[in-house]
């Protein structure tokens, strides 16, 4: 079964959760308590919020739909490492909306929120102005704890860039290893839990490796890790060792990768013991994280800095007419993934659907898949499946799958091709 075409099969998982939801659609309707056309007001147009306030349209043309988003273009997370290897360029993952406004009639308005007056039912802009809605939808992504390591600010990321939001600090990273000297190393400190990924830090030291075996191969990726482990791990290393050989070194945090210092004025990170300092000519440090800012802001997140949510609904748990999807959710045990927050994003235009028809909502079922590239021909992948029991998505066992530990060339290699297809059909999916 594995040689079938995984993409396929993938996708059909994907909206087969999504079309038990949308089977609640059919033709247009109005607020059935006040018989007036229904305004969703969507913020923030990363794969939750453009993929909501699409679907949100294609369900019911009845509702008005504005999308609030303050860049004019999105770069995409998901493919950014894939730019560090030379595989993609940065306009090949950056995407505009003018399909969502000409073709599905959604409202975009281009402006920065300040915050939600959840009792007024109002998103307030940082112009000043006021914007009503009837129902929320806030998609805000993450942002970062400055506080949580010493040394390390917003001043701090030009030198040690994240990248961890796609855009400019991608290209900072890139430039940064294409000026690096053959023999240099380049140190990635990943973040605790829980985070955003991809971009995962395992797929970004490979990108990296393949550029550097390439152009500077006397160069060194050094992972220093706050954790033990990560997704993939024993495909990752298996490929590293066949693919690069020593280049790449993964210290887990029981073993001294956990840091606790840095200094970005000489590119030095000190572990967790405080005595030992390993010095990069590069340093990729991903903060920790928690919801974007728009959330706190917004009263919507509780004392973890992420948001509670109903995980049938994606509702928030603290005020009502409000949907938090994408990474800034809590939700369960799904992971913050591109393809998440975009399975999210339709459950959630159902459910919005479903409540202004008056009707149920049919319990759904959610998929996430995650590939990477070891190098632009060398892919490896994980899914899974996962249902709403008792309240809390759950993962499903026995369900999804992980590419086989030993598999010939052919095999990774068509996974790679799957891995670019999965980001063509669902950035298709979600801004075309």
């Amino acid at each position: 079964m594995y040689n079938m075409n995984r993409r396929k099969v993938l996708k059909i998982m994907g909206a087969g959760g999504a079309a038990s939801a949308l089977a609640t659609a059919g033709c247009s309707t109005a607020d059935k308590s006040s018989g007036a056309q229904p305004h969703v007001v969507v913020i923030g147009g990363g794969f939750g919020g453009a993929t909501c306030a699409k679907y949100l349209r294609r369900l019911d043309p009845n509702i008005r739909v504005t999308l609030i988003e303050q860049n004019t273009q999105y770069t995409t997370c998901p493919g950014s490492n894939w730019v560090f290897g030379g595989h993609r360029q940065m306009s090949d993952i950056t995407f505009n909306y003018d399909t969502l406004v000409k073709k599905y009639g959604v409202r975009l308005l281009t402006a920065r929120v300040d915050r939600v007056d959840a009792e007024s039912k109002q998103v307030l802009l940082a112009t000043g102005d006021k914007i009503g809605y009837d129902r929320l939808v806030v998609s805000p992504g993450i942002d970062f704890r400055w506080e949580y390591m010493d040394g390390y600010d917003q001043a701090a990321t030009e030198i040690m860039p994240h990248a961890w939001k796609a855009g400019p600090q991608t290209t900072n990273l890139l430039s940064q290893l294409r000026s690096m000297r053959d023999g240099g190393t380049v140190i990635i400190c990943p973040p605790p839990m829980p985070f955003r990924c991809p971009p995962g830090p395992p797929e970004r030291a490979s990108m990296i490796a393949h550029y550097l075996k390439q152009h500077k191969p006397r160069s060194k990726v050094l992972i220093l890790d706050a954790k033990e482990k990560f997704s993939k791990m024993g495909l990752f290393r298996s490929a590293w060792k066949e693919l690069y050989g020593d280049m790449i070194e993964f210290v887990p945090a029981s073993k001294g990768g956990k840091i606790s210092r840095v200094d970005p004025k000489t590119r030095t990170v000190y572990t967790e013991d405080g005595f030992t300092a390993h010095k990069g000519d590069v340093v990729n440090f991903i903060p920790a994280q928690k919801a974007g800012n728009l959330a706190a802001a917004s009263g919507l997140t509780n004392q973890s800095g992420w948001c509670p949510v109903n995980q049938h609904t994606f509702e928030s748990s603290i005020h009502p007419d409000i949907h938090v999807i994408g990474d800034a959710a809590v939700a369960g045990v799904l992971p913050k993934s591109g393809h998440t927050a975009n399975n999210i994003a339709k459950m959630t235009a159902a459910a919005i659907v479903s409540h202004f028809r008056g009707v149920e909502l049919p319990v759904p079922s959610h998929v996430n898949t995650c590939y990477s590239l070891v190098s632009p021909d060398y892919g490896i992948s994980i899914a899974m499946v996962y249902r709403l029991e008792e309240g809390k998505l759950t993962q499903v066992k026995g369900a999804g799958g992980l590419s086989p530990m030993k598999a010939d060339a052919k095999l990774r290699a068509q996974e790679a091709n799957y891995a670019t297809g999965w980001y063509d059909n669902i950035t298709g999916d979600t801004f075309g």
